[in-house]
């Protein structure tokens, strides 16, 4: 009797062992460091071309490191269409879907997501400050289910590049959507770097897209170029912004390279696929390495990149410096 006791116990725990071996989320032992069935929810704020693009860095930097969707991960794609109350409903989807990791793409959205949990691990991009979003305890030391990668652009290095190509400017005008964060730290950051040159600033605010068009139009008459951050609103709505300052022979300095080519003049940023990338390297380490989002630092880029419009310079009479050649576009040869 005491024999078959240890016989049945024995089996028992063979059984338990082989069922906790066939979990969906445990290592492989390939030694590739891959997973089996991990599920990640990938929310974007809205659609423009920048967010896009940090999406495609993030599911790039999966599938180089071979992490591919429906083979040994499924991602589960939603954007939020610029809308709070969308985001809200795709925050709760993920919770209830119970997903490894969540991938949040702009401020609104990681503030969403934050809003419905503090277990599930969240990796986000394209915020231009965690603290200041109220994400994260600091950069150092996240303290929390978040971390990811920042926006920051080098904006003082944006401005001189404003002052190198329109060395008159007396006044500059400041565009931006009052309600985004990172947005409103990026131009008070600009404007206080201005201030040390003896340049006024002006400014006007938006609450949606609706109100790009009224506003770029009181502005122009007030200043000699206008600076627009990274903000996702005029991201999405640079070809309406241009057909008013083109019209009144107003340069625009953006925070990135995707708002330069729709309509803007010129930028010294960072690439939204590079931080993207970043970002799925950092959600790889989570989910492969049990690092822990609480004590993973936020990264920001060091990878910047010139973005000139020939055809807005053109325009504008200004010369090229020989020095920035080598970075001027031309969308309207790149549309046709």
């Amino acid at each position: 009797m005491k024999k078959l006791t240890k016989m049945l116990a024995v089996l028992f725990a063979l059984c338990l062992a082989l069922t906790g071996c066939g979990s969906d989320n445990q290592p492989s032992n390939d030694g590739g460091n891959q997973t089996a069935n991990y599920k990640i929810g990938i929310m974007q704020m809205m659609d423009h071309e920048a967010l896009n693009l940090a999406q495609e860095g993030f599911i790039a930097a999966l599938a180089e490191n071979g992490y591919v969707d429906g083979e040994n991960i499924t991602l589960l794609l939603e954007n939020g269409q610029g809308d709070t109350n969308n985001l809200s409903t795709i925050a709760d989807k993920f919770v209830s879907e119970n997903v490894d990791l969540a991938f949040c793409i702009a401020t609104h959205s990681t503030q969403a997501m934050a809003g419905k949990t503090t277990e599930i691990p969240i990796v986000a991009t394209a915020v231009t400050s965690f603290t200041k979003a109220g994400l994260v305890a600091s950069d150092e030391e996240p303290g929390g289910n978040i971390t990811g990668t920042s926006d920051m652009n080098p904006i003082s290095d944006q401005i001189d590049l404003m002052l190198q190509l329109f060395p008159d400017i007396q006044t500059v005008g400041f565009l931006y959507t009052s309600s985004e964060d990172n947005s409103v730290l990026q131009c008070q950051i600009a404007k206080d770097y201005l201030a040390t040159k003896g340049i006024a600033t002006v400014e006007r605010t938006i609450t949606n897209t609706n109100d790009i068009q009224q506003a770029t139009q009181a502005i122009v008459s007030e200043c000699d170029a206008i600076y627009i951050p990274t903000d996702n609103n005029f991201a999405s709505a640079m070809p309406t912004v241009n057909e008013v300052t083109q019209a009144a022979g107003i340069p625009t300095i953006c925070g990135e390279s995707n708002m330069v080519r729709s309509g803007g003049t010129a930028t010294v940023g960072l690439t939204y696929y590079g931080i993207g990338y970043q970002a799925g390297l950092m959600a790889i380490d989570i989910l492969a390495n049990g690092a822990d989002p609480a004590t993973m630092p936020i990264q920001g880029s060091s990878d910047f990149e010139y973005c000139l419009n020939g055809d807005s310079l053109e325009a504008l009479g200004v010369t090229v410096p020989e020095d920035l050649a080598e970075y001027v576009v031309y969308p309207s040869a790149e549309a046709e």
